[in-house]
């Protein structure tokens, strides 16, 4: 039996049975941890029981939430409990429960509102399909010195402010919280993949349950997320990235600077619950259905929908399930004031909305008083839908960069729209060019999951060269002119293109229909696969600031000792060199910072540490992090041009 029968532990229980523990127990909890996988036992009552010899069993009663959200819901038959090892092994093998798990009053009662993160390369960190921000500043700087948190952002001249007039001040208990969560966080990267282990991991979940009771949950699913990559790096888990990982921490650091400066931006607290405002009378359109999975288990879909103004907007339908229930919601019924229609009818058809609650991302609520009248949906090539497609994708994309750039992860890219011709496939990619004239564009699965046909349907696609077609898609700011598409179409007017059945509006959701041969131009000789083609120029790929990013993920790998190795010697020559050949002087000084700050280790005569502190060496590794997201930033602006 494996963990997965475990309930989820919120954060500060773990932390207070892992704060009980003696130095001694504390160095022996990660073996525990660890054989706590075979002995899972689940019950008839809904608890886990897990035995540890004959005279200690540890049993998890979770509550009405589905998690162990109190101590006395952890209990164990041993003559050390509660301050025993073996209720603290459990609770340290068990998944680490969201934020939700704490009940609070809802501020609008909607189905399926669930805020998850979608299990694809946009990061770990996404909610299920939102709008987001991103943009682009200077690359800067010229200079090394970071003395400060707060000033490790201002160095590399990004703006953590962009509204006029002085940012609101923060109280005194959030400034505490937020500096004991940037001591956590700095620790946890100073000892790395290698050595964050249980009792890292507890101490960094404390100061992100303290940084929630003052009123930073924003901060606290950072370091949440933080946690469970650090636990998924640790048990080398399939579909596990440790550039997602190097951006979580990166993220938690620089939210936890800016906000222990005593400052911050707009929504840099966040919220624990998603508030709905009154949009009136609404008439909506759809135009695609996402399938959306998370990596704590949920599942479902979100159907995509466009108001007259061009307004985006969402119907979400995700719960508790995983990949199953990503499939079966596609067809699932649309519970919303009282429309009978399921998500496959929505993404093509359309809603009058009377008495409508929108979120500040887009999602329609289904509250009280919310009534809904199916109306006929709109083909791609009438407005307000045609509007999307009309648009220069250059323009389209400056209007998309225009935030801040430290919100890199590219899940909050509005969809875009545009005419491509397919050119071939390029590995996992399939490459088009934007038709007039325009850039060349990788297509990659917007979930890259095998039971999803999102990487089938465009495999089929790549074989034939020179179809048209009409995309809809989501940017990945994280990559050069890359394109996630959700849904295609047949372009108005052109003859060598889809040709799809007329109940579907002509164009096809990438992750619930498949395509098939009677969709494409009856041309025997293109049903032959071609070769791979050349995805043309990458600037990201190209530039030498591969090297800083190596570096940084060295750091969260093997921790501070990793990264002081590998600038040692003819080390420091050959990543400081190319990088300023390349005119990337201030990638090149950061870097070189970096790696000396990682070996500064003073000690006395007795050979004590004199700082054993690692705040300088996060605030090195935060200075280089946020210069190398702003440098690529710049190049993935350049792409798109």
């Amino acid at each position: 039996m494996s963990t997965e029968v475990l309930p989820p532990v919120a954060p500060d229980v773990l932390a207070e049975a892992v704060e009980q523990l003696s130095a001694r127990l504390r160095k022996k909890l990660d073996a525990a941890v660890a054989e706590c996988a075979a002995r899972a036992e689940p019950a008839a009552d809904g608890s886990v029981s897990v035995p540890f010899g004959e005279d200690a069993v540890v049993t998890l009663r979770p509550g009405a939430s589905g998690a162990v959200t109190g101590a006395d819901q952890a209990v164990c038959t041993c003559l050390l409990a509660p301050r025993c090892l073996h209720r603290a092994a459990v609770l340290g093998a068990s998944p680490i429960a969201d934020g939700e798990t704490v009940p609070e009053p809802p501020s609008e009662p909607q189905l399926g509102s669930v805020s998850v993160s979608l299990s694809v390369p946009l990061s770990e960190a996404v909610s299920v399909p939102l709008s987001g921000s991103s943009g682009t500043k200077d690359a800067g700087p010229e200079s090394a010195a970071v003395p400060s948190p707060g000033a490790a952002l201002g160095a590399v001249g990004v703006g953590t402010e962009t509204s006029q007039g002085p940012p609101p001040a923060l109280t005194a208990a959030q400034v505490r919280a937020a500096s004991a969560l940037w001591e956590a966080a700095a620790e946890a990267l100073s000892a790395g993949v290698t050595a964050g282990g249980t009792v890292v991991q507890a101490e960094l979940l404390r100061a992100a349950h303290t940084a929630r009771l003052a009123g930073l949950p924003r901060a606290e699913a950072a370091a949440l997320r933080v946690v469970r990559g650090l636990r998924a790096a640790r048990e080398r888990s399939q579909g596990q990235r440790l550039g997602d990982l190097t951006g979580a921490f990166r993220e938690l650091l620089t939210g936890a600077a800016v906000l222990a400066a005593g400052s911050s931006g707009p929504g840099s607290t966040g919220t624990t619950r998603r508030a709905y405002e009154q949009g009136g009378s609404l008439k909506v359109f759809g135009l695609c259905r996402e399938p959306v999975l998370s990596a704590t288990g949920y599942g479902g879909v979100a159907t995509h929908l466009l108001g007259p103004d061009g307004a985006f907007y969402t119907v979400s339908d995700v719960r508790p399930g995983g990949l199953s229930r990503a499939r079966g919601a596609g067809s699932a019924s649309v519970t919303l004031g009282g429309a009978v229609l399921d998500h496959a009818g929505l993404a093509r058809g359309g809603l009058r909305i009377v008495g409508a609650t929108v979120s500040s991302d887009g999602r329609l609520g289904a509250g009280r008083g919310v009534s809904a009248t199916p109306v006929r949906g709109v083909a791609w090539s009438e407005e307000p839908a045609a509007a999307l497609f009309a648009r220069p994708v250059h323009e389209a994309m400056a209007a998309v960069f225009d935030g801040d750039p430290l919100e890199s992860d590219g899940a909050g890219a509005p969809l875009l729209g545009c005419d491509v011709e397919v050119i071939g496939a390029a590995g996992e990619c399939l490459v088009v060019r934007v038709v007039g004239d325009g850039p060349v564009l990788r297509l990659r699965p917007a979930h890259p999951h095998p039971e999803l046909p999102h990487a089938a349907n465009l495999g089929r696609i790549a074989r034939y060269p020179g179809l048209v077609l009409r995309v809809l898609g989501r940017p990945d700011l994280e990559r050069a002119a890359t394109l996630r598409p959700l849904a295609v179409g047949s372009v108005p007017g052109a003859s060598d293109t889809l040709r799809l059945p007329e109940e579907w509006l002509a164009r096809a959701d990438l992750g619930y229909d498949r395509l098939q041969g009677s969709h494409f131009p009856p041309v025997a000789e293109r049903s032959v696969p071609v070769g791979p083609v050349g995805g043309g120029s990458d600037p990201l790929a190209d530039a030498p600031l591969w090297r800083v990013r190596r570096l940084l993920e060295t750091g969260v790998a093997g921790g501070r000792r990793a990264v002081a190795e590998a600038g040692r010697g003819a080390d420091t020559a050959a990543l400081v060199a190319p990088l300023r050949r390349a005119g990337l002087g201030g990638a090149a000084e950061l870097a070189q910072a970096l790696t000396a700050e990682a070996d500064r280790r003073p000690r006395d005569a007795f050979g004590r540490l004199r700082d054993a502190s690692a705040d300088g060496y996060a605030r090195a590794w935060l200075a280089s992090a946020v210069h190398l997201a702003a440098a690529e930033r710049s190049l993935v602006v350049a792409s798109w041009s």
